[in-house]
């Protein structure tokens, strides 16, 4: 007489475990593209801020604020401080974890305000001018 087991045998956990690998890679695919997704919509909606911003400067003083003379401007870690710095009082105001550095410089009688990527990822740029248009290219 044969005795019966009771449990999985090594086959059936093996199957098990690749199933769940499988599905755990799809999930951090899938969350990649998340956070990629929420730094973009969060790097607009500062852009929009900063936009917001440069016409109460524009309102206030007569003239928008420029973190750049060249034009266009390369967006980086001092001109984003810069903006923070002239136009919301603190050099930390655009929030580093946001994954895009910024820079203003002028255009015609206005402004354009330039945001880039600052990670590995593929390359980004957000422009938006004066009249609150945006524009994305490579994104």
């Amino acid at each position: 007489m044969r005795k019966k087991f009771k449990g999985f045998t090594l086959i059936e956990l093996l199957v098990v475990v690749a199933i769940i690998g499988t599905l755990a890679a799809i999930g951090v695919v899938a969350y990649s593209g998340y956070t990629e997704g929420a730094k973009l919509k969060s790097a607009r909606s500062m852009m929009m801020t900063v936009g917001l911003a440069q016409t109460e400067e524009y309102s206030n003083y007569g003239d928008y604020y420029f973190s750049n003379d060249d034009s266009p401007c390369s967006p980086d870690s001092e001109s984003t401080g810069k903006i923070g710095e002239k136009l919301f009082g603190s050099e930390n105001y655009i929030d580093k974890e946001l994954g895009f550095y910024m820079c203003t410089h002028q255009e015609g009688s206005g402004f354009k305000l330039i945001a880039k990527n600052s990670g590995n990822t593929k390359s980004c740029q957000i422009e938006l001018d004066q009249s609150g248009a945006i524009t994305q290219i490579g994104c």
